[in-house]
Order: C-alpha cells, then sequence, then structure tokens
C-alpha cells in the first residue's frame, strides 16, 4: 500500500497469481501518471506476446475482469506473428489500484489506456474491445485514427446518454453501487454460457484480496453515460463524429447470449463506413464475456479478419 498526498494506491500481492491455470506469460509493466497533479506514477501491468516487430493487436476488457479474460486468445494471435498486448485497467488485475473512488472517472481510464498507448508508440494496431474495453478503445480510436488500422468490437457500445439506459443496466449499476457483497467469481459465471471451472473463477477474484481493493469495479458501472448531460457524453459524441467517418475495416462480433447488449451491434453498422457491407458475425453459444466460451473462435476471426487487409 502506498500514499501520495489524499491519494491511496493498493496493489495486490504477487503470490495472489501463483497459480493462474492456463496462464504460461510474462509479466510487464509500465507507469501512468495518476491524473490528480500529484505526480503520482501508477503501476499498469500487461501481456505482450509475440514478436516485438510484429503487427500489434491491443485487447481491451472490461468490468470486473482483467487480461486473463484473453488467454484463449493470446496464444494463436502471437503464434501467428502478432504482437499481442493485454494491459489491465487501473483497478483490476496486476495494475494499480487507487483506493479512493474520487480516483476513477470515464476520462481518466482514457487517458491511462491512452498514455500506454502513446508510450509504447503502437502505430498499426488492430483493436479487439469488448465491455469497457469499447467504451475506452473507441475513445483511442478516435483521438487517435491514424495508429490503428482496424477495429473488432464486441459486446459494447459508445454511449452518449441521450437514449437513456435500459432497466437492467440501471438495476446493475444500483447493484454495483449499494451491496454489501460484490462477488466477482458469481457475475462471471452469470456471463457466461459454459460452466467455469473453479480454479479459473479463483483467478478472476486473484485481484481482489479483500473488499477494498474492489473500488474500480464497483464504480465503473456509475461511469457509463446514462443521461445527456453526463461528464462524458461530450466525448463520446466528438469520438462518433470521428467514428462516422470512419472507413477502414470495422467489424462487430456480438453474442447471441447476452441480454445487456442484445442489439448493440446496430448503431455501428449503421453508422460507422467501414462497417458496412460486411458480414458481422454473431458468435453463438456465448455471454457477455464471449472469450470465456469462444476464445478460440475469436482468436481464429481476428486473423481472418487482420488478414483480410
Amino acid at each position: 500500500m502506498r500514499h501520495n498526498g489524499a491519494m491511496k494506491i493498493l496493489r495486490t500481492p504477487v503470490d495472489r497469481f501463483a497459480h493462474l491455470p492456463d496462464w504460461p506469460f510474462r509479466d510487464h509493466y509500465h507507469h501512468v501518471p495518476a491524473g490528480d497533479g500529484s505526480g503520482l506514477m501508477l503501476q499498469m501491468h500487461f501481456v505482450d506476446e509475440g514478436p516485438a516487430d510484429g503487427q500489434e493487436i491491443l485487447l481491451l476488457h472490461g468490468e470486473p475482469s482483467w487480461g486473463y479474460l484473453y488467454r484463449k486468445m493470446i496464444g494463436p494471435l502471437a503464434d501467428a506473428g502478432y504482437r499481442v498486448l493485454v494491459p489491465d485497467l487501473i483497478g483490476f488485475g496486476r495494475s494499480d489500484k487507487p483506493a479512493e473512488a474520487s480516483a476513477y472517472s470515464y476520462q481518466r481510464h482514457v487517458d491511462w489506456v491512452e498514455t500506454f498507448l502513446l508510450d509504447l508508440d503502437l502505430r498499426h494496431i488492430t483493436l479487439f474491445a469488448q465491455d469497457w474495453g469499447g467504451l475506452i478503445g473507441l475513445r483511442l480510436v478516435a483521438a487517435h485514427p491514424d495508429r490503428f488500422d482496424r477495429v473488432v468490437v464486441a459486446n459494447t457500445g459508445l454511449p452518449t446518454g441521450d437514449h437513456g439506459a435500459t432497466q437492467a443496466f440501471l438495476e446493475w449499476q444500483r447493484f454495483a453501487a449499494t451491496s454489501d457483497h460484490f462477488p466477482i467469481a458469481k457475475i462471471m459465471q452469470n456471463s457466461t454460457v459454459t460452466e467455469l471451472p473453479p480454479e479459473v473463477l479463483a483467478a478472476y477474484e486473484a485481484p481482489f484480496p479483500s473488499d477494498e481493493f474492489l473500488v474500480a469495479a464497483r464504480i465503473f458501472p456509475s461511469l457509463v453515460p446514462t443521461t445527456p448531460d453526463d461528464p462524458a457524453t461530450p466525448g463520446n459524441r466528438a469520438a462518433w463524429e470521428v467514428l462516422k467517418a470512419w472507413d477502414k475495416p470495422f467489424l462487430t462480433a456480438f453474442s447471441d447470449s447476452d441480454p445487456i447488449t442484445r442489439g448493440g451491434e446496430r448503431p455501428f453498422h449503421k453508422l460507422v463506413p467501414g462497417a458496412r457491407h460486411r458480414n458481422h458475425p454473431i458468435i453463438e453459444d456465448a455471454g457477455h464475456f464471449l472469450q470465456e466460451d469462444k476464445g478460440e473462435e475469436l482468436a481464429e476471426l481476428l486473423l481472418r479478419f487482420a488478414a483480410e487487409g
């Protein structure tokens, strides 16, 4: 635990990650400014597999998962010659976790990943983004369109709050903010079609040894814009204006068993030029965390898409 002025930073003990199944990947770390004006730097963990000079594939996770979600995809993509980068968002995985809710905002999450992207000077990115990975990643595509060659989005969106939110999502927001217990394993299991083994569920719980480590996971749902006057709405509206002119390859790969994001692919099909006239798959027998249910299939899809040019 570290203190710097008013900011308290938690770091999950490394022994929590000692026995992760199907996770042979080396640890890498980068430091990003906390964003509170203190000069404090936060440690961001990431996977960096495949040849260093390979074309980059950036895999962005969401809530309340971490880079472990992509373990079935990293190997096949790296073996195909791509440089595969999987950062843990600040507050998740092996990355540092500010302990106060006030440390987190939509913009800061964008800033943290943007710093990672620019410091590593990634220039020919294929983005695969799911859940909050899309809310963050699409902002980066809009801010740095020349650095991205193609985009795949799955079970995500870029909300502006202009159309409100479903009752189910509003209930999820309330649960995350007010429940006495925030059961990571149960949330992950309820969001997949397949039965997850106990050791996999334990891997998702590993970053959170106690409730005080769960601040980011609990606050994330409330950062999704659900009203037009949300602080993040102007940034997302501006990003949509860039996406409406995006004519590079853009693919949606939503699943068939995620009631929260069902139909969320349609705005992309309608508004993004690069998404038009494409055969957008629906991933069958997959829940919200389709990387768990169909990770190998998604890796193959991503390789085919990248090979198209």
